[in-house]
């Protein structure tokens, strides 16, 4: 396995755990509207702020988000890029998955033809 494969694997890794938490996803889904500084994150959540602090740290580290510097102001941003590695992982499985649909389409459009022949005999 070359080691550029072991990063991504750990950052998909990353990725997903730091995903796997609702308020973090929350508060990317804050962050995607703009900027917001820590206590703007806060405010919908009821927790202290170092609490919400250590989410974004989560974040962070996955690199889903990136705090600027504007003198005492610390802005957080959302970073795209690993959400974009996640969509690129998941596009490998897309077969799989409108495969399984098409499948599941004919198998209704049977048990619907299969009932209107019984309803009408």
């Amino acid at each position: 396995m070359s080691s550029a494969l072991t990063i991504n694997e750990q950052r998909l890794t990353d990725t997903f755990a730091a995903l796997a938490n609702g308020t973090r996803r929350a508060i990317l889904a804050r962050l995607a509207q703009g900027e917001a500084n820590v206590n703007e994150l806060a405010k919908p959540f009821n927790m202290s702020l170092p609490a919400i602090s250590k989410h974004i740290k989560v974040l962070e580290k996955a690199g889903l988000v990136v705090r600027g510097q504007l003198a005492q102001y610390r802005p957080c941003a959302i970073e795209a890029a690993p959400l974009e590695e996640i969509s690129n992982w998941a596009e490998y499985y897309r077969p799989i998955w409108e495969d399984r649909f098409d499948r599941m389409e004919d198998y209704m459009q049977t048990i619907n033809l299969n009932k209107e022949k019984i309803n009408n005999d």
